[in-house]
C-alpha cells in the first residue's frame, strides 16, 4: 500500500494577526484617548504614561458623568483593573 500524499498547511498563530494591548498603549502615549471605567465614569486628556498593569495618567483631564462634563484636572492617576476600554484619538 502506498502513503497519502502530504498536506501542506500555512499555519498562523494569533501573534502573526493581532496586536498586543500594551504595546499599542505604549505607542499611544502622547495622544489624546478617551477612558471609560467600569463605574460608567469616563476620561478624556492626553496620555502620559502606562506601566505593565496598564495603570494610566492622563494630563488634563476632563471627567464626564452621563456624558456631561463634571470636572476638570491636572492630572489624573487611573487603576488599570478599572478600566473597561480605551480609545484612542488617532487624529492628531
Amino acid at each position: 500500500m502506498g502513503r497519502a500524499p502530504e498536506k501542506s498547511f500555512e499555519v498562523t498563530t494569533p501573534q502573526q494577526s493581532q496586536k498586543r494591548p500594551l504595546s499599542v498603549l505604549q505607542k499611544a502615549i502622547t495622544k489624546r484617548a478617551w477612558v471609560r471605567l467600569k463605574n460608567d465614569i469616563e476620561y478624556r486628556g492626553k496620555m502620559s504614561n502606562v506601566d505593565p498593569y496598564m495603570n494610566l495618567i492622563l494630563m488634563d483631564a476632563e471627567e464626564y458623568e452621563n456624558g456631561k462634563l463634571s470636572a476638570n484636572y491636572g492630572k489624573v492617576v487611573i487603576r488599570g483593573n478599572n478600566v473597561l476600554y480605551v480609545k484612542i484619538d488617532d487624529s492628531i
